[in-house]
């Protein structure tokens, strides 16, 4: 259920508080959550009081960060002594710092005064509503035991086993932690100037991955980002489950004015209609740790130098190392370490591996440090293009993180060229019957037909054919659908709208150039098969000038 408001300091804004339009099994409760206070308790406590009058009660307020500051000695003091009160239910995670430690007497959690509650350091709330709050306190430490103010990956361990041994777990409501969780932002929406790829904790992240919240709060980094919700199952191989939100929250009174307070109503997940828990919003994205997750399992066992070979053209890409996902996508067994292993070699000569003899090198018009961009040979069009691995890789769910950024580039790069030409891109893969990844690019103009109309092109032509081309969520990863060495077939629209099909049996090699150069779209039913398409080389060459030149603005590769 969407959060229906963000509160901040900035402005006294309506909070429009309210159930969702369809049926709830329960009335919903109403959660103000917060991000680091830092001592600073009137202006918090002033703020939710202010809340309250306009909008009406909320059942309690969960703080995530630095509940504590420097100065809260004074403050603190008039509610431990009863002179001042909390005005709803406030529970607050641990101490960050040595600082702050001797604010939390109890480990297990507390009362520490009047309508404020220390959680403990770690474990689980359940409220008499059903609700369920997961918390870990404190900042990822890598010492055993760990600080006061710490937790250690033991702690996690120990948090996931006491949670994930309960019967039929499905996830937790909340989960509440102050550091972010590492990688959040993948798959998603900036998180602006905050690197999700260096910020936060890694344990945090593999809590968040197992424990599935519904809501999850962060704070510490002085920042308000909502990320897009993202899912918690593999499409296409698993049931569908709830959905899962992160916000992390600015510190209060900030003058930058970032938002520290966020509203939302919640029924608890054991009393919701399991079809109403599962609905998947339309901007739902990939889950951004679980690729993380299987890298990291497999970088215990593999370790390889990624496109070696590729120093022999062009440039040396020796100084630009990475990791790589073993080809036949087996775990390792054995603690002994192992030697690094080379990319997958191709069995014969390969016309795509970038330090190839057989590569038409006079189609190259972008070169990467892990990718390159080709005109396609016998192109269905003159601005046809290929984005293609410098190393030899058989498809897009054996590519390595680094690569998969590459591609993820270019296809932006590719997007902004072509509608400043008036056009939109459709891009296909074929994994079958071929050895180096192809990503075939080939424009469409915009007054042509409509991504819809291509969409419902592809579709039809399926059918006719008897070929099950399954629509896939827009912000999924094909790495969630097919595994390595799985033969597809997969389309993906500049709208982020993408179709696949699993190939069981033959499959019409020239497909997805058919679909495309059919009356319903390009109008170029000849040119179905790139060997009538060939030219000679050159046309080819001038081709390839002219592509290299109008691309040149929008060629991140040569801003490198």
């Amino acid at each position: 259920m969407p959060p229906l408001e963000a509160l901040c300091a900035a402005q006294p804004e309506q909070a429009g508080i309210g159930s969702s339009a369809s049926a709830m099994a329960a009335p919903p409760l109403r959660v103000l959550a917060c991000g680091d206070v830092e001592g600073r308790l009137e202006a918090l406590f002033g703020r939710v009081r202010a809340i309250q009058s306009k909008s009406g009660p909320f059942d309690m307020l969960l703080c995530v960060g630095n509940f504590f500051g420097s100065t809260s000695e004074a403050e603190w003091a008039e509610y431990c002594t009863g002179a001042k009160k909390a005005p709803i239910p406030t529970y607050v995670l641990g101490a960050n710092d040595q600082e702050t430690v001797s604010y939390f007497p109890d480990v297990s959690g507390c009362e520490l005064a009047e309508n404020i509650t220390y959680l403990g350091r770690r474990g689980l709330y359940s409220g008499s509503s059903g609700l369920q709050i997961a918390y870990l306190s404190g900042t990822e430490s890598q010492c055993e035991p760990a600080p006061a103010y710490s937790f250690s990956a033991k702690d996690v361990a120990e948090l996931k086993t006491s949670l994930l041994s309960t019967p039929n777990f499905k996830g937790v409501d909340i989960l509440l932690t102050s550091p972010w969780p590492r990688d959040v932002g993948t798959f998603a929406n900036s998180a602006g100037e905050i690197d999700t790829k260096k910020c936060g904790s890694k344990l945090v992240s593999d809590l968040a991955a197992s424990l599935k919240p519904r809501y999850h709060f962060a704070a510490l980094e002085k920042a308000y980002y909502e990320r897009l919700p993202y899912r918690n199952h593999t499409v296409l191989q698993e049931t569908p489950q709830h959905v899962s939100r992160f916000i992390a929250l600015a510190d209060v009174g900030n003058t930058s004015k970032k938002k520290y307070l966020y509203a939302f109503s919640i029924v608890p997940m054991s009393l919701m209609d399991p079809a109403e828990l599962v609905k998947q919003p339309q901007d739902t994205t990939e889950n951004p740790y679980r690729k993380s997750q299987k890298e990291a399992q497999k970088s215990k066992a593999f370790l390889c130098a990624e496109e070696e070979s590729a120093c022999q053209f062009f440039f040396d890409l020796s100084k630009h190392q990475g990791k790589k996902r073993p080809s036949d996508g087996k775990e390792g067994g054995n603690s002994q370490p192992k030697q690094a292993k080379k990319p997958p070699q191709p069995s014969g000569p390969c016309w795509f591996c970038l330090a190839s003899p057989e590569v038409e090198k006079h189609l190259v018009v972008s070169i990467g440090t892990h990718c390159y961009l080709a005109l396609a040979k016998g192109g269905l069009l003159p601005d046809h293009v290929l984005i293609l691995p410098i190393g030899h890789y058989q498809s897009v769910v054996d590519l390595s993180s680094e690569v998969v950024e590459e591609v993820t580039k270019y296809k932006s790069a590719l997007k902004e060229f072509f509608r400043s030409k008036g056009k939109r891109y459709v891009l296909f893969e074929r994994n079958y019957k071929s050895q180096h990844l192809q990503l075939q690019v080939i424009p469409v103009p915009l007054d042509r037909c409509t991504a819809e109309d291509i969409k419902e092109s592809f579709i039809a032509q399926a059918q006719k054919q008897k070929i099950e081309l399954l629509e896939i969520p827009e912000h999924s990863d094909i790495t969630q659908v097919a595994r390595s060495g799985t033969p597809y077939f997969y389309v993906e629209l500049d709208t982020g709208e993408k179709l696949f099909h699993r190939i069981r049996g033959p499959f019409p090699l020239h497909f997805g150039r058919a679909v495309l150069a059919s009356e319903a779209v390009l109008a170029i039913p000849h040119r179905a098969d790139w060997r009538r398409c060939e030219a000679e080389r050159a046309e080819e060459m001038a081709q390839a000038r002219a592509f290299r030149r109008d691309f040149q603005p929008f060629d991140f590769a040569l801003r490198a």
